[in-house]
């Protein structure tokens, strides 16, 4: 129980033109809060980049206004644009955003409860016209082989289990960009290596691009290539992998080490110290 993830092996620097780019945007929720501040970000083809942040951020809010979700929310951008495979898709509705190729694993799972895995796994190719949804189900049971198993309905899958079709439902889409929201959420240390384990072969084999919103940032730091820190509704720190683990404010602040007991931030973009920090 005390393994970690970092047995992982991370993820090759990318060097393929970015599938997403994300430039300058402003969010806003119930036409007066703002909540991220000029944002911007990249998420090259076939990589895995971590967002990473403390609760309150804006990760989350980041990952709607690039699915299209703000608006059931009473949100929206309002400044800036978001590209995806060279177009702009602010302001798309969700259906036309998953059919452009980005599926959004949503934060606690949001599986059908009273429906089967198969069931849900099906939802998720419902933008799909094509003949091949079956192979497609036994592609998501070579990498979850566990949910073959169970054919009862998916609100009695355990938390795990849960989080593995909520991933196997966004496959069904054929996605080009997978963001996921928090998976490792309420999970035990080993099913966290497990499910990161099988985000890294998703990647490998498939060629997904994924975006990773995570709070555990040793778990996503460890399948990433690439990473950017978020506070306060904008980016103050992007590296590598490698540089942000061996960065001594990263460390201190998310990686659970205190470095060097040092409180110099004169090498981030744009920072403000949160009280506890202080």
């Amino acid at each position: 129980m005390t393994e970690t993830v970092e047995a992982i092996r991370p993820a090759p620097a990318a060097t393929a033109a970015a599938l997403l780019s994300v430039n300058n945007i402003e969010v806003v929720y119930d036409d007066v809060i703002l909540v991220l501040r000029g944002l911007s970000l990249e998420v090259p083809k076939g990589a895995i980049v971590a967002l990473l942040g403390a609760n309150g951020a804006g990760k989350s809010t980041t990952l709607k206004a690039i699915s299209g979700l703000l608006k059931t929310e009473d949100g929206e951008v309002t400044r800036g644009d978001i590209l995806f495979d060279g177009e702009r898709i602010n302001g798309i509705d969700p259906d036309k955003i998953v059919r452009r190729g980005i599926f959004q694993v949503m934060e606690g799972r949001r599986i059908i409860a009273d429906m089967t895995s198969i069931e849900n796994l099906r939802l998720g190719a419902f933008t799909r016209s094509d003949r091949e949804v079956d192979a497609d189900i036994d592609m998501v049971f070579k990498y979850f082989p566990r949910l073959k198993e169970r054919t009862g309905l998916a609100g009695y899958l355990s938390g795990g289990e849960q989080q593995m079709l909520a991933i196997g439902r966004a496959l069904m889409a054929r996605p080009k960009m997978i963001l996921m929201d928090e998976p490792s959420m309420g999970l035990s240390p080993l099913l966290v290596k497990e499910v990161f384990a099988i985000i890294r072969e998703i990647n490998r084999d498939l060629g997904v691009t994924i975006l990773l919103v995570e709070q555990n940032a040793r778990a996503a730091l460890s399948v990433a290539s690439h990473g950017y820190i978020m506070e306060q509704g904008k980016v103050v720190l992007d590296g590598s992998a490698d540089e942000l683990r061996d960065n001594e404010d990263v460390k201190e602040f998310y990686l659970g080490g205190a470095g060097d007991q040092r409180k110099s931030f004169k090498n981030l973009k744009s920072f403000k110290r949160r009280k506890r920090w202080l």
